[in-house]
């Protein structure tokens, strides 16, 4: 028998969370730098030398991939010859081992669970408890995934009861389009099939945590079934062309594993979650000896990317920005931003809300500011702001109208809009600026200053009051509500489907 001290286990979870949160999985970033050689569209290539240089720069100094450091789901295979030492349940010493790694003085993450999800949605401060698996397995030994994954890719998840004899490849092809950017491609997907609806979802959750090989696939060639289906759905998906960030180029999907159970005849369930840019799971075993720790990669193994803003880039100061500057800007245009803006998100925006229906003066003038849809890590040592990148937009997209009825000229957010925020965008002459998700460390480097104006309790969800210099941002809706995010993968799937004709001609 062997025993397993819980020390070990907190240690060892801490310490793998803490690796995830600024260390990519290499086989991720070698098939994000050969999707970036291969990109040809133009604001996608940007988009991706931001994801890698802002992986590199995370791997170097410690600090978070993204800003949304995501709810914890932890797959244990424990072995029948083991035992847990003590009188604490599993998911209790688990936790432990995520209150630890949350709580990290050096690289503090920020904390997203909610509890109470229905009612009053209090944040545990402590980023637990964990979404916990289990399975016992013959052995002596005791095997660990651990993962963060992010709200922007779980709000994207499908899961449909289809019949025996649909199209799983249909099913995903109608659903991609349908999920839009929020979820940060390129990434994977993992499509789960067969079982209950739950055992479903599970199987595709787990399917994620597998290494990215769709090139080493495709180079020697399918062996079964299931890895056709692969291979299929891989090329159609990318033939879509949404691209990265959903602004159209030929990498949307880097692999696609799929992981199937038995299943009631009359029933044919399937479930697909993404994995978005920061894709986060590292794995370990325990067999009694001491707490396990992760090797660091080399930082050589990076691709030779270091993201630069563009000649033709259209520097503006917020300070000084008109509604004839807005409507100026052009679809695609690439601005670096300069000055204050301010931050807000889903609670935020609640209370705002709230608060002009009871007619209660608002905390901050709106009038010509900027908006940054944003939650930001806790900085750390001389950090201004921790990691700061984008949220995903169309959860504001039902405030949209309010907010440009008090004045504000634009806003900042990640991914695409929606027709009520597009329609409003169009009426008010405003317009909708995208950051890169994914990119979140690179985005904290432009705040030089940053101040709590409103809200104070609402901790990450707070108005801040943030100074850029040369903050990133693309315009994606412009004043006439031309959305990049319509455009770009239109453009792009046409392209493609006339270069595969060329190819099969």
């Amino acid at each position: 028998m062997t025993t397993i001290k819980p020390d070990d286990l907190i240690e060892s979870v801490a310490d793998a969370l803490q690796y995830i949160s600024y260390y990519h999985p290499m086989d991720y970033i070698r098939a994000l730098g050969a999707a970036y050689e291969a990109e040809q569209g133009p604001a996608a290539k940007d988009a991706i030398a931001q994801i890698l240089t802002n992986s590199r720069m995370c791997a170097e100094g410690h600090r978070p991939i993204c800003q949304d450091t995501g709810i914890v789901t932890v797959f244990v295979k424990w072995g029948q010859e083991c035992r847990l030492d003590g009188d604490r349940s599993l998911q209790e010493v688990v936790d432990e081992g995520v209150r630890r790694a949350y709580n990290h003085p050096e690289n503090r993450l920020r904390a997203s669970i909610v509890a109470d999800p229905a009612f009053s949605r209090k944040n545990t401060k402590d980023n637990t408890p964990s979404v916990l698996n289990v399975e016992m397995v013959p052995g002596h030994h005791v095997e660990v995934i651990v993962a963060a994954k992010g709200g922007g890719s779980e709000n994207k998840s499908k899961f449909a009861m289809l019949n025996p004899s649909d199209s799983i490849v249909d099913w995903v092809l109608e659903m991609i389009p349908k999920m839009g950017a929020g979820w940060c491609p390129p990434g994977m997907l993992g499509i789960g099939i067969g079982g209950t609806a739950e055992k479903a979802m599970t199987l595709a959750k787990e399917s994620l945590m597998g290494d990215i090989d769709m090139a080493q696939l495709k180079a020697r060639g399918p062996e079964n079934d299931v890895e056709r289906l692969r291979i299929e759905i891989f090329d159609k998906v990318n033939a879509l062309g949404i691209g990265a960030q959903g602004l159209g180029g030929l990498a949307t999907i880097l692999d696609v594993k799929i992981e199937t159970w038995p299943t009631h005849a009359a029933s044919k369930p399937v479930a697909m979650i993404p994995n978005c840019a920061a894709t986060r799971h590292a794995h370990f075993t325990l067999d009694g000896s001491g707490p396990a720790y992760l090797e660091p990669p080399s930082l050589d193994e990076w691709p030779k990317v270091e993201w630069t803003p563009s000649k033709e880039a259209i520097r503006v100061d917020l300070d000084s920005l008109t509604p004839e500057i807005v409507a100026s800007w052009q679809p695609g245009d690439r601005l670096l931003l300069n000055g204050k803006m301010l931050t807000g998100r889903d609670a935020a925006h609640k209370r705002i809300q709230d608060m002009l229906a009871r007619g209660e003066p608002l905390p901050v003038e709106f009038k010509g500011r900027v908006i940054y849809y944003v939650g930001p890590v806790d900085p750390v040592r001389d950090e201004v702001v921790g990691p700061a990148g984008p949220t995903t937009a169309t959860r504001m997209d039902k405030f949209t109208d309010m907010m440009l009825e008090q004045g504000l000229l634009a806003m900042v957010g990640k991914a695409e809009r929606g027709p009520v925020a597009i329609d409003s965008i169009r009426r008010h002459k405003s317009a909708y600026l995208m950051a890169v998700g994914g990119a979140a460390y690179l985005v904290s480097r432009a705040i030089k200053a940053s101040r709590v104006v409103g809200f104070a309790d609402l901790g990450m969800e707070a108005i801040y009051e943030f100074e850029v210099k040369d903050m990133p941002v693309t315009v994606a809706v412009d004043a006439e509500g031309t959305s990049v995010h319509h455009t770009g993968p239109l453009v792009w799937r046409e392209k493609i489907a006339k270069e595969r004709l060329l190819e099969n001609a």
